[in-house]
């Protein structure tokens, strides 16, 4: 007995046979933006020091 599948899902499918290579560029591109190494202490220590304090208003032009 067949199993219902969407037409996205009918399409997904269809796309990842003609394209093989798709779902290893999207990985590519994940790693690319976010899969990054952790900031060593030094780093985070002159992050935290290079930041300014917010004033209590924003909107305030004082």
């Amino acid at each position: 007995m067949a199993r219902y599948q969407s037409e996205f899902t009918e399409f997904l499918t269809e796309l990842k046979s003609e394209k093989p290579h798709l779902e290893a560029d999207q990985q590519a591109g994940r790693a690319l933006l976010w899969d990054k190494e952790p900031l060593s202490t030094e780093d985070q220590r002159r992050a935290k020091a290079a930041k300014l304090k917010q004033r209590a208003y924003v909107y305030s032009n004082d």
